[in-house]
């Protein structure tokens, strides 16, 4: 019995651990050793990235300071890539602590925005957007990191 216990209460593997560590499939468009960008899975815009810190900090008040400046760094510089590879005129960034926070893993969003694309239109609503197929997602993936100034 107890083992079904501690079974019961032993916490659900990390999804973006998995994705950090290589086990779980992503379309990754930015690693440095210490932090992972990839495209969401369920987009609000084509483009839609995800930045984790590859190691596990479930919600903001275990960030560490120096974790968070080097994080907001990257959401500046991956900003800029997704707004140029995706010709978005601005990009929305949110982090979600613990509500809301689908995976318990620290992340930024950084979504491609542009006038008029509803995303914060009345009685809002999530519309999520489907990639065609992981070709779209390889192709667009590719087109990011390419926007990726080299010095990074």
């Amino acid at each position: 019995m107890a083992n079904t216990r501690n079974a019961r209460l032993a916490p659900k593997p990390c999804k973006f651990c998995a994705i950090a560590a290589g086990t779980e499939k992503a379309f990754i468009v930015f690693c440095d050793g210490h932090f992972v960008a990839f495209l969401d899975y369920r987009p609000l815009a084509l483009g839609h990235l995800l930045l984790v810190p590859v190691v596990h900090y479930a919600d903001l008040s275990d960030v560490p300071n120096c974790v968070m400046a080097e994080l907001g760094v990257r959401v500046k510089v991956l900003s800029a890539a997704v707004m140029q590879a995706m010709t978005a005129e601005g990009s929305f960034v949110a982090l979600n602590n613990r509500i809301s926070q689908s995976v318990p893993h620290i992340h930024f969003h950084i979504v491609p925005r542009r006038k008029g694309d509803g995303l914060f239109s009345q009685g809002l609503i999530w519309k999520r957007v489907p990639y065609r197929d992981d070709a779209q997602r390889a192709a667009i993936a590719a087109k990011i990191r390419a926007a990726i100034p080299p010095s990074w």
